[in-house]
């Protein structure tokens, strides 16, 4: 009995080995072609109805990132950079405007990010709603809107 099964197996990997030396059929080519077109059909709406809202919360953990490092120069100066002094004192030390007399060396951040739709975030200080506003206007880059295009504070987060 174990002979039948091994001698049915090496006939099975014999036939095996012919049948794959001849490729694929054009046959087995459209079905695996309309299998993963299927598959991308049902996949793709999923995923990309989610990139606005992956793009809303990229830009709140960017404005986090951003409140942290204004927080660590208020710590390091005492106050936070004015409105003219902008974002970029947590790049290069202020040279006009109110000094710091103390200011970390290399910065409080690497880079000032653009928000994830490619506009600056808005700083002003102080600011309207506490010693400083930062916001990003949302898809559209302008102030309000609903949706994808709804400002984003950093009060509100």
């Amino acid at each position: 009995m174990m002979k039948a099964i091994v001698k049915w197996i090496l006939s099975m990997c014999q036939s095996c080995r012919k049948h794959s030396d001849r490729g694929f059929t054009l046959i087995e080519l459209l079905v695996v072609i309309v299998i993963l077109s299927l598959m991308v059909a049902i996949v793709a709406p999923r995923i990309l109805g989610r990139t606005d809202e992956a793009k809303m919360t990229a830009a709140r953990v960017q404005i986090r990132q951003i409140e942290g490092a204004l927080n660590l120069f208020r710590l390091d100066s005492g106050f936070y950079p004015t409105t003219e002094q902008g974002l970029q004192a947590l790049r290069t030390m202020p040279v006009f405007g109110p000094v710091p007399s103390k200011w970390r060396a290399g910065g409080y951040l690497p880079k000032i990010p653009q928000d994830p739709w490619g506009f600056d975030y808005i700083y002003l200080s102080p600011g309207t709603h506490g010693d400083f506003d930062l916001l990003s206007y949302g898809a559209d880059g302008e102030p309000g809107g609903e949706d994808k295009n709804a400002d984003i504070h950093h009060g509100d987060l």
